[in-house]
């Protein structure tokens, strides 16, 4: 079964259920978070280690006018950064009456998958800038950063005047952007140049498009080599050969996507082959360009606004896998 070229990554504890600095201990000191370690957030009180259920409790109605953050357990490495994919295991209560929202299942395989982005609520994804790998922390939303003025959530039993208190263990991060070391790449192969954040141009070269697929390494990452099957969290571009157009965009949409890296005509769940090709094989923290003809792309298929027999241009920044 072969994907649409439009996925977007979303946090299914977060976007179904909740839609809608001074930065203590280790944390990096070059990270500068938009969210202060203030009183509302040292009322809450957390036990337990890193990667099991804590014990929580604060007094009750806990308000704050601002988005406030504490560290309960150090992590490790560079603090997280906008934009940027992330695995947590969570525990989220109203501030007001002190009743879970939700609550992770703790084990290994069920941590939440999003972006730090502004499709989850602003004070979340604010209050876990700068936060490490390995560490926990507690964040108590305002109201005005969790639903906004309006205020309110009454699906989930939130208040117009209600804190969101969470208690977040940061499981796993993902890089921001391909890390690689620059490569020289073969003539003939699209023209790519990167803005500030990474987002790349691509320029088409003139002439007919090549009728096999060709795959150039931009970057050149050190991390783990990608395998057929894996779950690879990627940055893409896609570019129409003849229209010299972008058909999609995973920094358009905000944030990095995960594939499988498999033959989506052989693979449930897969790819279109010629993006699975480029993908398997290359590394974390590689950057890649790839042409790709109809026949391992979407063949004679119109697919939304690609037109049938396209030839596809891909560049993907290969950011973590699993």
């Amino acid at each position: 079964m072969r994907r649409a070229p439009a996925l977007v990554a979303t946090a299914a504890l977060l976007m179904t259920v909740l839609s809608g600095c001074s930065i203590s201990g280790t944390a990096a000191v070059s990270c500068q978070s938009p969210v202060t370690d203030g009183a509302a957030a040292k009322l809450v009180t957390v036990t337990g280690t890193a990667g099991s259920a804590p014990s929580v409790s604060f007094p009750t109605p806990l308000k704050s006018k601002t988005t406030q953050r504490t560290e309960i357990l150090p992590g490790t490495g560079d603090g997280l950064v906008t934009g940027q994919q992330v695995k947590l295991e969570l525990s989220v209560y109203n501030g007001t009456s002190g009743k879970v929202i939700d609550v992770s299942k703790y084990d290994a395989s069920s941590a939440t998958t999003f972006v730090l982005n502004d499709k989850t609520i602003k004070g979340l994804a604010e209050g876990l800038q700068c936060a490490q790998v390995g560490s926990r922390v507690a964040v108590v939303v305002s109201p005005d950063d969790a639903f906004g003025p309006q205020g309110g959530n009454a699906q989930i039993g939130v208040a117009k005047d209600d804190s969101l208190v969470f208690v977040i263990d940061v499981v796993k991060s993902y890089l921001p952007r391909a890390t690689g070391a620059d490569q020289i790449v073969a003539n003939g192969l699209p023209g790519v140049v990167l803005a500030a954040d990474g987002t790349p141009g691509i320029t088409v070269p003139s002439g007919a498009a090549p009728k096999k697929q060709q795959i150039g390494v931009l970057k050149k990452g050190s991390g783990r080599k990608v395998a057929e099957g894996d779950t690879v969290t990627v940055h893409y571009t896609g570019v129409l050969w003849a229209e010299k157009t972008v058909f999609d965009s995973s920094w358009a949409n905000g944030g990095p996507v995960q594939f499988l890296a498999a033959d989506g005509s052989k693979t449930q769940g897969g790819i279109i082959p010629g993006f699975a090709n480029a993908l398997i094989g290359q590394t974390v923290g590689s950057q890649v360009v790839t042409v790709i003809p109809p026949a391992q792309g979407y063949g004679d298929a119109a697919q939304a606004s690609i037109p049938a027999g396209s030839t596809l241009i891909f560049v993907a920044d290969i950011l973590g896998i699993g």
